[in-house]
C-alpha cells in the first residue's frame, strides 16, 4: 500500500474544495492491451483476503508485471493508468471483466472524472471505436458485443443508479439502446427492460426524498419550546403511552435504520472527493444531490439522540424519569440483541448527555448494571476494538444466519464513515509516476461492498405505524432545552448552575 507522509496531509474541509476531478481528453489514445495475455483481476474472496495487503512473513519476493499501462504484483493489479483502466472495463467479444473490477473501478473513477465523462468513454470504446464503415461488419460485430454490453450497464445501473439522475447520463443509455438496435434486437429489448427498472428504482428514490423532507419539515414545524413542563408532559405521544415494550420498540428503530441504510448510494462515501468543475455549469450528479441520503442517515442517528434526551428529560415526577430511563437501557439491549449498533449508539449517546448524565437522583433509582455492559461494547477506546469485535460477531452471525432476524448488521455508521475517510486520507490516489493507486481502491471497495451487503437485508419485523411516525417526526428539545429541563426537574448544584439556568429562562422565554 502507497501511504500518504504525514506532512502532505489536508483537512476534511479541503479536500472538499479540492478539485479532484481531471480533464480527460476525448482523442482516442492508442491503449492496446491484449487482455487475454494478463492476469485477471481476482475475485472479492481473494482479492479482498486482509493478507493481500499486509506485510508477507515469507522472504520470497513478489512478482512484478507491467501490461499496457497496468501494474501487477503477484497477479493482482495493483496501479494503472486512467486509460488503461477505462480499457479493462470494456468488454470485447472475448473477454469480459470480473465483478470485482466493475465494482472497484465504477466507486473509485468519480475521483478522477465525472460518471457522465467515464459513460462516453465506455460507449465510444464499446462501439463507434470499432466502426469499420461497412455496414455488415458494423452490424456483426454489434450482435457480438451486444450482450456484454448489456451485463456492464446492467452492474452499473443495478449498483450505481443514481448516477442517472443525471440526465447525460440517461441519454447516453438511451443512445445506447438505439445503437444496440442496429445490430440486435434481442439486446435492444434488454435494454429497454434494463432502463424501465432504473425509472422505476429512481422514482422510488425520489419519493422517499420526498417523504423524508416532508417529516423533517414537520418536526421543525412544531418546535418544542419550554415555556412549562407541567404543559409539556401532558403530550399526548409520550413514549410510554405509545408502546412500553422494548422489543417492538427497538424493532420499529431497526425498521428506520434498515430502510435510510437501503437508500444510501456506494458512490456516497466518496462523492465527497469528487467536486464538480469550476466550468461545469451543467445541471448535473453533484448539483442534484446537495443534500445526500448518507447526511440524512447522519441526521438521524442526532435527532435520535436528542429524542431520546428529550424524553428522560421531559417528566416532573423523579420515579417517571426513571421509568423511561429503564425502558431505553431495555430498548438498547434489544438493539445490541438484534444486531442494530446505530440505535444502540444514539441511545448511549442520548443517556450521556450532560442534560440527562447529571439528573443524579433520578439515576440512582435505576439498575444500571445493564446499561454498563452496553456502554462497555460501546467504549471507544483502542479504537472501538469491543465494538469491532461485536460487529464481527453479528457479521459472522448474518453469513450463516437461517432467518431474516440474524441477517440483520447495522453498524455505528460515524465510525464506518470516518474509517472511509481515514483510508482516504492515509493512502494516496496516486502515485509519484501518476498512476492511480488501484491497491487502495480495493480496500475501499471492500469495505463499501460489506455496506451493500448489509443494506439488501429486508427488514422482517411488523410495523407498529403510530411508533415509526412518533420516532420520525415527534419534535424534540434543542440543546438549550434540554439544559433548561434537566434543572428544572433537579436543580442546580452550584452558583454557575444556577447563572445557567437563569440565562436560559431569560432567553428562551423570549422565544
Amino acid at each position: 500500500m502507497y501511504l500518504r507522509s504525514s506532512g502532505g496531509g489536508c483537512s476534511f474541509h479541503t479536500l472538499l474544495q479540492r478539485d479532484a476531478a481531471m480533464q480527460l481528453s476525448y482523442c482516442m489514445t492508442n491503449v492496446f492491451i491484449h487482455r487475454s495475455k494478463m492476469p485477471q483481476t481476482t475475485p472479492y474472496s481473494s482479492k479482498f483476503n486482509p493478507s493481500t495487503y499486509s506485510s508477507s512473513h515469507s522472504h520470497r519476493q513478489p512478482v512484478e508485471e507491467n501490461y499496457g499501462g497496468l501494474h501487477y504484483r503477484d497477479n493482482k493489479l495493483v496501479s494503472g493508468s486512467l486509460e488503461a483502466l477505462i480499457q479493462l472495463l470494456v468488454p470485447t467479444v472475448d473477454y469480459y471483466p470480473d465483478r470485482s473490477y466493475i465494482f472497484t473501478f465504477l466507486l473509485s473513477s468519480r475521483l478522477f472524472l465525472h460518471p457522465f465523462e467515464l459513460m462516453s468513454r465506455v460507449c465510444y470504446l464499446c462501439v463507434d471505436h470499432h466502426r469499420v464503415g461497412d455496414p455488415q461488419i458494423d452490424k456483426k460485430r454489434i450482435r457480438e458485443i451486444a450482450p456484454k454490453i448489456v451485463q456492464l450497464l446492467t452492474e452499473w445501473t443495478e449498483t450505481f443508479p443514481y448516477d442517472f439522475r443525471d440526465e447525460r447520463m440517461m441519454r447516453s443509455l438511451k443512445e445506447m439502446t438505439h445503437r444496440l438496435a442496429f445490430g440486435d434486437e434481442l439486446s435492444r429489448r434488454a435494454m429497454q427492460r434494463l432502463i424501465q427498472r432504473l425509472l422505476r428504482k429512481l422514482t422510488t428514490l425520489g419519493q422517499y426524498e420526498e417523504s423524508l423532507a416532508t417529516s423533517t419539515a414537520a418536526a421543525m414545524d412544531r418546535p418544542l419550546v419550554l415555556k412549562s413542563k407541567q404543559q409539556l408532559v401532558r403530550r399526548d405521544e409520550c413514549v410510554l403511552n405509545l408502546c412500553d415494550d422494548p422489543f417492538v420498540f427497538a424493532q420499529q428503530l431497526t425498521h428506520i435504520e434498515m430502510e435510510r441504510l437501503g437508500y444510501i448510494g456506494p458512490e456516497e462515501f466518496v462523492r465527497a472527493f469528487a467536486q464538480k468543475r469550476p466550468s461545469d455549469n451543467h445541471k448535473s450528479f453533484f448539483s442534484k444531490r446537495k443534500a445526500s441520503n448518507l447526511e440524512a442517515y447522519v441526521e438521524w442517528f442526532n435527532r435520535l439522540s436528542y429524542l431520546i434526551a428529550t424524553e428522560i428529560c421531559m417528566p416532573v415526577k423523579k420515579k417517571h424519569r426513571a421509568r423511561v430511563l429503564e425502558f431505553f437501557i431495555d430498548v438498547a439491549q434489544e438493539c445490541f440483541n438484534i444486531g442494530n449498533f446505530n440505535s444502540l449508539m444514539a441511545i448511549i449517546t442520548g443517556m450521556n448527555m450532560n442534560p440527562v448524565s447529571r439528573l443524579k437522583k433520578t439515576w440512582n433509582k435505576v439498575n444500571t448494571d445493564k446499561f454498563d455492559i452496553l456502554v462497555h461494547q460501546m467504549d471507544p477506546s483502542s479504537n472501538f476494538y469491543n465494538y469491532r469485535t461485536a460487529l464481527r460477531g453479528a457479521t459472522q452471525r448474518s453469513s450463516t444466519a437461517h432467518t431474516s432476524q440474524e441477517m440483520i448488521v447495522i453498524p455505528f455508521f460515524s465510525l464506518f464513515i470516518k474509517d472511509i475517510y481515514f483510508l482516504n486520507e492515509g493512502c494516496v490516489n496516486r502515485l509519484p509516476n501518476g498512476n492511480i493507486n488501484f491497491e487502495k481502491f480495493w480496500v475501499l471497495a471492500k469495505q463499501v461492498s460489506e455496506f451493500l451487503s448489509w443494506r439488501q437485508v429486508i427488514c422482517p419485523f411488523e410495523r407498529d405505524r403510530k411508533t415509526l411516525q412518533y420516532l420520525i417526526s415527534a419534535p424534540v428539545f434543542s440543546e438549550d432545552e434540554l439544559q433548561l429541563a434537566s434543572y428544572e426537574s433537579e436543580g442546580p448544584e452550584n452558583n454557575l448552575e444556577r447563572d445557567t439556568r437563569r440565562s436560559l429562562r431569560s432567553s428562551l422565554s423570549r422565544m
